[in-house]
């Protein structure tokens, strides 16, 4: 065959399941409906045939089919990783209800499968009812779902997210800066690398300024910048700091055009607003519901490559009631019911925020209490009790603007003229509205959000 012919390579999913063909319980097929139906499927099959013969018989064109089949290490694998989106989406609404009564009227932000992942690695050092605590706080069901199960699940979902994309950047990873005097197990090193690749940094906390200088230039580095200051203080006592990153940057399948961002109101609500850059985009089609139930409208906007994000706008005076009815159930509902339509103007704020939470006082709400008090149960770090941890921060980076997560575009006072339209659709967040990143892949939620005001960073 010549060098220069092209070479066509079609990959096909073979699923072969019964025949179905309308016969009732007192009908048996006639033999002329079975022959019918018969030579149909046998003329189909036949002409599949000669075009296969006819393509592999060309001089000028090579011709590969491969059939995949799941193993069923893949398959458990492919169900490990469901299983595990949806505890994690779970234990995400847990902590932000959570996360708003300390906090109320302020921005959320927060990454769940950034903390879960942290938590997961210490589990992995935990025994006796400091285990089941944070297992279970993590919302695992653990007479349905072994430890080993959990750990292999992370261990797969970290790999799938971790797969380098054209268009979606995202960065995970974990680090542990572990006090160069301290006898670290080597089977909680192995599996943590094996399982989660969080490696190990052998690190002087005697000289706590630059432990801490060290574990934030690591963080800072991973996060392009994002998070320049992970840690504020470190002291003598410390032993160990447990990092766990993530950084995403994804662009927009529809982009806003930076020249019709204005100037406009963002209502906060008891007839306070604040004056925020206002994101413009017409004649957008996009996945939209109305939930009627909950009184909020769904919207979502599609990143380019395998992520999203869901915008939630609850009605005037509804946030409460979304809120507290934050279930995976209802992720589920709104995906399930999502379907395309025309909006004829969105508008969407232009925004930066960032947060930072001290964990070790909101987790016990959850139920992991035993490892932050004297009876901690962590000896399958070191063999010995002798580690509680102290402290568990939490710092997080949003931007939202014209071209995707992270971008920079001028922006300014546009008035245009347009032409009528017969009862416009027209979507303004203009109010507090909730926001979830998710990966389309596995359905992990990557980050989830509540703005209540664009304005405060």
């Amino acid at each position: 065959m010549p060098s220069s012919a092209p070479c066509y390579s079609h990959y096909a999913l073979l699923v072969l399941s019964p025949l179905h063909l309308p016969f009732g319980s007192s009908s048996f097929p006639s033999p002329s409906l079975f022959l019918s139906t018969f030579s149909s499927i046998l003329s189909v099959l036949l002409d599949l045939f000669k075009i296969l013969m006819s393509t592999l018989s060309s001089p000028s064109h090579s011709f590969t089919i491969h059939f995949h089949l799941w193993t069923p290490e893949q398959m458990f694998k492919a169900s490990c990783v469901l299983k595990l989106a949806s505890v994690n989406t779970d234990f995400a609404f847990s902590l932000y209800r959570e996360l708003v009564l300390k906090n109320p009227n302020k921005n959320i932000l927060f990454s769940p499968f950034s903390i879960s992942a942290a938590l997961a690695i210490l589990s992995l050092g935990a025994s006796s009812n400091t285990l089941e605590e944070i297992l279970e706080g993590l919302k695992f069901n653990l007479t349905e779902t072994p430890e080993a199960n959990i750990h292999r699940g992370f261990g797969h979902l970290l790999h799938t997210l971790s797969q380098p994309g054209d268009q979606i950047n995202i960065s995970i990873g974990s680090m542990m800066f572990v006090e160069k005097r301290l006898q670290i197990l080597a089977e909680f090193k192995e599996k943590a690398r094996a399982l989660y690749q969080s490696e190990v940094s052998m690190t002087d906390f005697q000289q706590p300024d630059e432990a801490k200088k060290l574990i934030n230039d690591y963080v800072r580095k991973q996060t392009q910048q994002k998070i320049k200051e992970l840690m504020s203080e470190l002291d003598e006592c410390t032993v160990m700091v447990l990092v766990n990153y993530i950084y995403f940057k994804g662009k927009w399948n529809t982009s806003f055009d930076p020249e019709d961002t204005f100037e406009s109101e963002f209502h906060l609500g008891n007839n306070r607003s604040v004056k925020v850059p206002m994101m413009h985009i017409e004649d957008l089609t996009t996945p939209y519901f109305q939930d009627e139930d909950l009184s909020c409208s769904v919207v979502e906007l599609k990143y380019i490559g395998n992520a999203s994000a869901l915008f939630i706008l609850p009605d005037e005076g509804r946030m409460q009631q979304v809120e507290a009815s934050l279930q995976p159930e209802t992720l589920r509902k709104w995906k399930d019911s999502l379907r395309p339509r025309m909006i004829d103007d969105l508008y969407m704020p232009k925004f930066s925020i960032s947060t930072d939470y001290s964990l070790e006082k909101i987790l016990p709400q959850l139920g992991i209490r035993e490892v932050f008090s004297k009876e901690a149960d962590l000896s399958r770090i070191t063999g010995a009790k002798d580690l509680i941890v102290s402290q568990v921060v939490h710092k997080a980076v949003l931007d939202v603007a014209e071209t995707g997560t992270e971008a920079a575009a001028a922006t300014g006072v546009k008035f245009t003229l347009r032409s009528a339209i017969l009862d416009p659709f027209i979507l303004s967040f203009d109010r507090p509205f909730l926001m979830i990143i998710f990966d389309t892949n596995t359905q992990t939620l990557l980050f989830l959000a509540k703005i209540t005001n664009p304005k405060r960073g």
